[in-house]
């Protein structure tokens, strides 16, 4: 199983102590030699999951949207981010130099493009720009294969 990730960053603690549990549950119900998760590495679910999947036994892809992704990231999660990039499998990028809305689209959308089922973190609600959690849902929909949407009861962003 291929499975990718998007999710809202910059979560309240209480939501990530509620989520990463899930996570956790779905990622144990798979086979680990089959498992292969596809992730941006962004702060928040993506890394939840690709951290999941590897403490599984599965293995880590990463999509790069732009050359300036990491820099674009949190100072607090660069270190997790080169962790998880030393461990990956495989790196996809889109070509891309600046790490914009526009580049991170871009990188989602070749996430869904390599993926079976999409895992999303979401709320629901619209995108708040171009390339949000939202969107990459649509697209997923659009042009991939089912979405699971992991969203528990009370949270908010």
């Amino acid at each position: 199983m291929r499975m990718g990730i998007t999710g809202h960053r910059g979560l309240a603690v209480e939501v990530e102590r509620q989520v990463r549990p899930e996570l956790a549950a779905m990622v144990k119900s798979l086979d680990a030699a089959d498992l292969v998760v596809v992730s941006c590495l962004a702060d928040g679910p993506d890394t939840w999951l690709a951290q999941e999947v590897l403490a599984h036994g599965g293995r880590l892809e990463v999509v790069v949207p732009a050359e300036e992704y990491r820099e674009g990231l949190p100072i607090r999660h660069r270190e997790t981010y080169d962790e998880l990039m030393r461990r990956a499998v495989d790196v996809h990028a889109t070509g891309l130099r600046r790490s914009d809305s526009h580049a991170h689209l871009a990188g989602s959308e070749l996430m869904v493009g390599l993926v079976d089922r999409l895992v999303a973190v979401w709320d629901g609600e619209p995108a708040s720009g171009c390339g949000g959690t939202a969107d990459v849902v649509s697209y997923a929909e659009r042009h991939g294969g089912p979405t699971q949407v992991i969203w528990p009861d009370g949270a908010t962003r």
